[in-house]
């Protein structure tokens, strides 16, 4: 039963994750923390660890939600999980990869067509808007503690690396190392 509810819940996602990662960690929190699968702080710990590891945020998340929802369920052998992971993998992608499939061509015959720019305009904002949802949606005391020093340390390093991002040429992955440096000197 486990596997019906995981294939349900990321056929949702896949099919309206429109604009990407973090677009869709909005609709992947309500999904899955909703579910009941993890708890907020999971949540936040896999976008910290699907931002450092390659691939996208959905599917790597899929990936993980796959393999600890059933043992979370009380399938006990690793090897549920594995599968639970296969699938949620795969139901993520499937609808991307169908629209892609049997749209790409339709899109590219008519790229000049008014609807099909104007269907692109009105999804740019809606994108945006759903990036800037995930934003608000991880400004919370898992990420940034519950008591005042903890909230000040964290937005100085969330401040710190934007600028850093923003103003300066170092490349982003040294700005995450660093700043998971500066998080263990601080922290630990």
């Amino acid at each position: 039963m486990i596997y019906l509810k995981l294939i349900w819940s990321y056929l949702k996602i896949g099919l309206f994750g429109f604009g990407g990662g973090y677009a869709m960690l909005s609709l992947i929190e309500r999904e899955i923390v909703g579910s009941g699968w993890i708890t907020p702080k999971m949540f936040t710990d896999i976008v910290a660890i699907s931002q450092m590891t390659p691939g996208p945020i959905g599917i790597n998340s899929a990936t993980y939600i796959g393999y600890v929802a059933p043992i979370h369920a009380g399938y006990d052998s690793p090897l549920w999980g594995l599968l639970g992971s296969v699938v949620c993998t795969l139901v993520v992608i499937l609808p991307s990869f169908l629209l892609v499939a049997f749209t790409s061509h339709l899109i590219s015959k008519h790229k000049e067509s008014v609807v099909i720019r104007g269907i692109f305009s009105g999804l740019r904002p809606v994108v945006i808007g759903l990036i800037a949802s995930a934003a608000l949606l991880l400004m919370n005391g898992e990420n940034f503690g519950t008591e005042t020093n903890e909230i000040f340390i964290s937005v100085i390093i969330a401040v710190a690396a934007l600028a850093t991002v923003l103003f300066t040429k170092i490349h982003p992955i040294l700005v995450i190392i660093l700043s998971g440096i500066a998080g263990l000197i601080i922290y630990y």
